[in-house]
């Protein structure tokens, strides 16, 4: 069996803005550093086998405060990087369809006609799909935390429970959230917690 820890980064500029932020790197704001304090103190007394987390700021940032914590090193793996945008990160949903609303209008009928210089959903698909063969092999019987993005996370969810790719946004996944995945020797996964974020309630209040 493998359990994963889903960990989405803490809040950024872009993310309140509600940006395209995707491959772009985009720091934590000091709102979403206190997330990711919050959350390290959550999962300090956790013990994990290995921590993953993408090579971006806003993932590094979120992952560095945890393996402080839990006095763990962080292993950078690239194939956890968000979704590539191409030409839409860094604009919101509204201005990029105003400023490119073909492009926009043919990647929401089909998430392989990406923008222009962005990642199709199937090379997205198979990058993650690569990291889970991978952790599947190297770590049985382990707990790994993984640190990444609202898409990546989203997409290992998905291809693990095996639902159609028109599904791919169907998962919501807050700023510094906590998900939880089992994957079985029987090969029935199991999705034990999704978007938990009550370790954010102090500060929220």
């Amino acid at each position: 069996m493998l359990w994963l820890l889903l960990v989405r980064h803490g809040e950024t500029a872009w993310n309140v803005q509600r940006r395209y932020q995707g491959q772009s790197d985009v720091p934590l704001s000091d709102v979403g550093r206190k997330q990711a304090e919050f959350l390290a103190c959550r999962l300090a007394d956790g013990k994990f086998d290995a921590i993953y987390a993408s090579d971006l700021k806003r993932a590094w940032e979120t992952a560095s405060l945890i393996g402080k914590k839990v006095e763990a090193e962080i292993i950078a793996e690239p194939h956890l990087r968000e979704m590539n945008f191409g030409i839409i990160e860094g604009l919101t949903f509204a201005e990029a369809q105003t400023r490119y609303p073909e492009e926009i209008a043919a990647w929401l009928k089909n998430y392989n006609q990406a923008p222009p210089d962005g990642e199709p959903l199937n090379a997205f698909s198979a990058r993650v799909l690569s990291l889970l063969d991978d952790l599947q092999k190297k770590h049985i019987d382990k707990t790994i935390l993984l640190v990444a993005y609202g898409g990546s996370l989203s997409e290992i969810i998905r291809l693990v429970l095996g639902l159609p790719a028109e599904r791919c946004w169907a998962f919501a996944m807050d700023n510094a959230s906590l998900s939880e995945l089992v994957l079985g020797d029987d090969g029935y996964p199991l999705l034990k917690r999704l978007n938990e974020t009550s370790h954010l309630a102090t500060l929220e209040a």
